[in-house]
């Protein structure tokens, strides 16, 4: 069974951990393992895509900036009969932050948030007032990496109006307070097929609330109580029980964990902060190609 291992043309930003380094040492040990598994930029022209039994998205990072081109891959995939993991429609669904209105719909307990649809051109204050806070942060539906992510403070709200405006003339943005806790930090439960492998913590550098590391965060193990797997694993079972990977982001607001994303397409999967993660990813991996193979 041939395999495409799926990257994207730009830089790998993470680094090396606890002796392995997720971006460049995982192809290889699969490999290593016997499977027949290529890797394949998503947009590259000269791939024959036609030629592969299944596609694994690991790292098309550039796919929130041609979103269009990116979508068109997917359905040329689709119609060459390449499976893709995760499946089509998870990953179509969890490309747009409006998901995040079905979850809530659904009963679950996300950061509250409001959606502004593109081209909006209202006044800010109600906002505070809705969300009940004096500081917002807006960032787009469709987006990584906290590009074109603002914070927004009541007292310069109309101040900030162009800006906020300038972006809306971009696309549909979500809004949301700015969560006091992020400082100490944010959770992520990660599963591979709809098992709970491991949890990792994301903290921004002291003056900053962005806690990738390209901008100064720091990342530690956590063993979190039982009753915060159970709590991420109902996310999993409502929407992603098939998937190869998902990871549940979210803070602890008091004793109650608050969902930020659940992110089904691309994430860092931060296998080497737990010894057992790399095969769980690969044990998760060999059972959904077996599923292919009957």
């Amino acid at each position: 069974m041939k395999i495409a291992y799926i990257s994207y043309s730009g830089a790998l930003k993470y680094g090396t951990a606890n002796n392995f380094n997720e971006n460049t040492e995982l192809l290889p040990l699969l490999q290593s393992r016997g499977l027949d598994i290529t890797s394949e930029i998503w947009d590259d022209p000269k791939v024959d895509w036609a030629k592969y039994d299944v596609a694994v998205l690991k790292t098309p990072w550039d796919y929130h900036q041609k979103f269009e081109q990116f979508n068109h891959w997917l359905d040329h995939l689709e119609s060459s009969n390449v499976r893709l993991f995760n499946d089509y429609p998870v990953v179509r669904w969890n490309m747009d932050k409006h998901y995040l209105q079905e979850i809530e719909q659904s009963g679950f307990e996300i950061i509250p948030s409001v959606f502004l649809s593109k081209g909006w051109k209202e006044e800010l204050a109600p906002l505070f007032e809705r969300l009940a806070t004096d500081k917002l942060i807006i960032k787009p539906c469709v987006s990584g990496g906290s590009k074109d992510t603002l914070i927004l403070n009541k007292a310069t709200a109309d101040k900030d109006i162009d800006s906020v405006v300038k972006l809306l003339e971009k696309g549909d943005f979500i809004i949301q307070p700015m969560m006091s806790q992020i400082q100490k930090g944010e959770w992520s439960f990660i599963f591979f097929g709809g098992k709970y492998s491991h949890t990792i913590i994301k903290k921004p550098k002291e003056g900053d609330f962005r806690v990738q590391q390209i901008f100064g965060g720091s990342i530690e193990t956590v063993s979190p109580d039982q009753i915060y797997i159970d709590e991420a694993e109902r996310y999993i079972s409502r929407y992603a029980k098939d998937s190869l990977y998902a990871r549940v982001d979210g803070l602890m607001v008091g004793e109650r964990f608050m969902l930020m994303e659940l992110e089904l397409v691309e994430p860092f999967l931060y296998l080497s902060y737990h010894p057992q993660a790399v095969d769980n990813y690969y044990s998760a991996l060999i059972e959904k190609l077996n599923l292919i193979s009957i």
